[in-house]
């Protein structure tokens, strides 16, 4: 088993081969710890690009905010465009493509810098066409050149103390919520939001999604929290939801299933 101070060696010198950096910040745990190694390599040689838009939680811009106010870093908030571009507001099985293709390119208008990612090998074995669009931006992947894994990325920000970062949940962009087709509305995004922060405080589940599809709302809770949900609460918490969304959905309950709402195209 390779140690967290392996890897760091590993990555500085990837670091120590990079003039200057460019990392791309979601707010998650693997580009944050991603900035905060680069950071403490490579000084003010780096600066970090958060795209702030309807599919980031609020939370997640907070967290980045407070990490550059606290670690001196040069924070950047832009806005990657994506919203603009009819190809990723249809939603298509490629979404991703899109919007990681308008990310990479307005990033690349922004600075001359070598763009840094967070992706990490397990990232590898899913149907990401994000990685697509970040070929296409010569985007390099530190913690894939190094052979890390969520795990180890979990464990690396815990050497450094983060253990908000090493406990923080996987949260994909809101509108991996939106079933495949739905056409992305910042309005439905920002209610997933606010749905999911009331059920996170309120219920306290290990995982949480609100999905839109075409049938209505799915709330997808991890099955102890399921569980745990009496019959009471179900009903109050179903017209919060609804009041939040504005309009009467159906609104159902179930188990958490990675990717549900994700309805990929048959290849003929």
């Amino acid at each position: 088993m390779i140690t967290s101070e392996a890897f760091i060696g590993r990555l500085n010198a990837i670091f120590d081969g990079t003039r200057l950096a460019a990392v791309a910040l979601s707010g998650g745990v693997d580009s944050m710890t991603l900035a905060y190694v680069a950071r403490r390599r490579m000084g003010q040689d780096v600066t970090m690009f958060h795209a702030a838009s309807a599919a980031v939680p609020v939370s997640a811009t907070e967290r980045v905010k407070a990490y550059a106010d606290r670690h001196g870093w040069n924070l950047r908030i832009i806005d990657a465009g994506e919203f603009a571009d009819e190809r990723y507001l249809t939603n298509p099985s490629n979404r991703c493509f899109f919007c990681k293709s308008n990310l990479y390119g307005t990033l690349a208008s922004l600075t001359d810098a070598q763009l840094f990612s967070g992706t990490n090998t397990d990232d590898l074995g899913d149907w990401r066409l994000g990685l697509k669009a970040a070929e296409a931006s010569r985007v390099r992947h530190p913690f894939v050149e190094v052979g890390m894994a969520k795990a180890d990325v979990r464990a690396l920000a815990a050497s450094y103390g983060l253990t908000d970062l090493a406990e923080l949940p996987s949260a994909p962009c809101l509108s991996s919520r939106m079933e495949t087709a739905l056409r992305i509305e910042p309005r439905l995004l920002r209610a997933i939001d606010q749905v999911e922060t009331l059920l996170r405080a309120e219920l306290l589940p290990e995982t949480v999604r609100c999905r839109v599809r075409q049938a209505g709302v799915a709330v997808e809770l991890d099955g102890e929290a399921l569980a745990r949900l009496s019959n009471s609460q179900r009903m109050r918490l179903t017209d919060q939801i609804r009041s939040a969304f504005g309009e009467d959905r159906p609104v159902h309950f179930e188990t958490y299933k990675r990717g549900s709402a994700f309805l990929r195209e048959e290849t003929p």
